[in-house]
């Protein structure tokens, strides 16, 4: 709640003491006595400098700007630069993988390996693809594996992910 309405609900002039005033209310007695504490110049100053710095660099976090500031004349730490980020309210923009969400079409197979022992090799393969960040986007890994072994069988990198992708020849 706002100190200031607070200080409007509780009242000097009323026949009932302020602790049971604040006690009815439920506030802490010490919040009528709060006086909110703004942002001295200087953080101001910087807090704007990240600003300038986000609008030409809508994809620097908090550790690029923290680079990026003291070229500009500014110094600050990175945890700083988050907390003033948050405050704000800068988030960084980048590109998220997209690859957990099902299709409300795509029928879901059950499992089949339950309770099964799997005792040798190329008894079992499994397949896997995976994300990695990478400067401008992501980079897509699909890995054949055998789950006795633990031995990728093959891998394959792409930045799509259309479904000549997810061909791969195992030789060997």
């Amino acid at each position: 709640m706002n100190p200031k309405r607070r200080k409007k609900m509780v009242s000097k002039q009323v026949d009932i003491s302020l602790s049971r005033q604040c006690k009815i209310l439920k506030i802490s007695r010490s919040s009528l006595y709060y006086a909110p504490v703004g942002f001295s110049p200087k953080t101001l100053d910087l807090m704007s400098q990240i600003d300038r710095v986000f609008t030409t660099y809508p994809f620097f976090g908090s550790r690029q700007i923290t680079a990026y500031l003291p070229r500009t004349g500014y110094h600050a730490g990175r945890h700083r630069v988050r907390r003033l980020m948050k405050i704000i309210g800068l988030e960084a923009i980048y590109k998220r993988p997209n690859t957990s969400k099902k299709h409300p079409e795509n029928r879901i197979y059950p499992y089949l390996l339950r309770g099964m022992q799997i005792t040798r090799a190329n008894q079992v393969w499994c397949a896997d693809i995976s994300y990695i960040p990478v400067k401008r986007g992501f980079l897509y890994l699909m890995a054949i594996m055998d789950w006795a072994t633990c031995k990728v069988l093959s891998w394959r990198l792409s930045n799509t992910m259309d479904a000549s992708f997810g061909i791969v020849t195992v030789t060997g």
